[in-house]
């Protein structure tokens, strides 16, 4: 009997009716990961290990306690994995909470992913279209914004051909345009975002400041501890998918304490 695949990569063998089964041919070539590998994952990510099932169950986060007013600039720290993209997409909407309560008011600018809706087959006037409609616009004010975005974008005739001719600086540009073109009570970010050549990264820098600037609340999670000084005046950390609080005081002591040590 020649050997079969049950259940994805995991070999199976038959023999007819009564025999043994057979031993694979490629027996030697396989091998399932170890229970070290799954607890090794657990450790990185915050999960934890299935016993019954031998999968590993990630729970991104847990026992969050969260209370953000106007004003507030709130800066998340923490390692890969931690939970700070999920805790953002959580705060955008993208998300629902398994447990316990959440409750937003006002309107929300998502800078997470400025490229989400991009569409490489429809042109970059499209786009503008499309994108505004996932950032929760409406048509009229999308045709409204439109000529500020073209014109801030400097992409000229090229909004009219497919995203998908452009060079990635390009699409950047045209991605970036459309994301910061709306003013939110509450922004969201995943880094400080910078794309372009010389003359364009000038002007979206003045962009991302108007951005925020306008904001009531913002919510950044970086891995730049100089950022994070500079631009919140509060600071959680996420640890394995926790909060742990951080004093803002002796954080910009440590900070100053690294810029001198460098």
């Amino acid at each position: 009997a020649a050997p079969t695949h049950r259940g994805g990569c995991q070999p199976k063998t038959v023999g007819r009716r009564g025999e043994a089964p057979l031993d694979p041919p490629y027996h030697s070539l396989y091998r399932p990961p170890t229970r070290r590998v799954f607890h090794f994952a657990a450790s990185v990510t915050g999960g934890r290990f299935g016993k019954e099932t031998g999968v590993t169950v990630v729970q991104a986060l847990s026992d969050i306690n969260l209370e953000l007013r106007s004003g507030d600039r709130l800066g998340l720290i923490g390692h890969n994995g931690a939970g700070k993209s999920t805790l953002l997409r959580t705060l955008a909407g993208v998300y629902e909470p398994s447990a316990g309560e959440f409750r937003r008011e006002g309107s929300v600018s998502s800078l997470i992913d400025p490229s989400l809706g991009i569409e490489m087959d429809a042109t970059g006037v499209e786009n503008i279209m499309l994108r505004g409609l996932v950032m929760g616009m409406s048509k009229k004010e999308i045709d409204q914004r439109t000529p500020e975005i073209c014109e801030f974008s400097g992409l000229g005739q090229y909004v009219d051909m497919p995203v998908r001719t452009y060079s990635t600086g390009m699409m950047m540009r045209l991605a970036f345009s459309i994301s910061t073109s709306v003013e939110a009570d509450i922004l969201l970010m995943d880094e400080w975002l910078s794309v372009g050549d010389a003359e364009f990264t000038e002007k979206a820098e003045k962009r991302m400041r108007d951005v925020v600037s306008k904001s009531g609340i913002l919510v950044l999670a970086s891995h730049s501890p100089d950022l994070i000084a500079k631009e919140c005046n509060k600071v959680v950390k996420l640890n394995h998918g926790r909060l742990e609080a951080v004093d803002m005081e002796e954080y910009m002591v440590e900070v100053a304490e690294r810029r001198l040590a460098v």
